[in-house]
């Protein structure tokens, strides 16, 4: 059971990093679409509305922000040993319970600034954008996808679903550690390793 358990929160370990650095290519990722499509109206001869690109933009900063900061923030698994540790100290307590703790604010933070974006984008008038892009000749880069906005559930879907994972190996990590100091007491029954 042990094996299972160590080879468990190796993976998971290693698992939590990727999602955080799947935050941090989402932020790079997100504006694409609508750069192609939005920037080159700015010239401000027509009446559609482009503030949507340059308004995303702090967010996007932010959010890139918070994907190093989540990547930092899963790294402390490895510098606490949490990934090869045969018991847990409170140091790999505390860090599964920080990456935990920071996968779901940050899930909680960009949902409530993504959605409204969302919205607005759904609300963009196409027509508009696609008559000038066709005047311009790159009608190719009008694009109606929200593929960016509901990539969001994905991407942080998985750091949700690392993070709860994590916290699931750490009460299996205790009842194993519990299981052993029985064990070793004389008090429980042998634990197949």
């Amino acid at each position: 059971m042990y094996k299972k358990q160590m080879n468990a929160q190796r993976i998971l370990c290693i698992l939590s990093v990727i999602a955080s650095a799947l935050v941090f290519a989402y932020s790079l990722g997100i504006l694409t679409d609508l750069y192609d499509m939005l920037y080159p109206i700015t010239d401000g001869k027509t009446d559609v509305d482009v503030s949507l690109y340059y308004d995303m933009q702090s967010f996007v900063r932010q959010l890139e922000i918070m994907g190093i900061g989540l990547i930092l923030v899963s790294c402390t698994l490895f510098i606490t040993n949490t990934q090869s540790r045969r018991k847990y100290y409170i140091s790999n307590i505390v860090s599964t319970l920080l990456v935990f703790g920071c996968n779901v604010a940050a899930a909680v933070w960009a949902h409530l600034k993504l959605m409204p974006y969302r919205q607005r984008f759904v609300d963009l008038d196409f027509g508009a954008i696609e008559a000038f892009h066709a005047d311009a000749g790159t009608p190719d880069l009008v694009s109606r996808s929200t593929f960016w906005f509901d990539l969001y559930w994905a991407v942080f879907g998985y750091a949700l679903l690392v993070s709860i994972l994590l916290i699931l190996n750490l009460f299996w990590k205790k009842s194993l550690m519990k299981q052993e100091r029985e064990l070793l007491n004389g008090n429980g029954k042998a634990v197949s390793v």
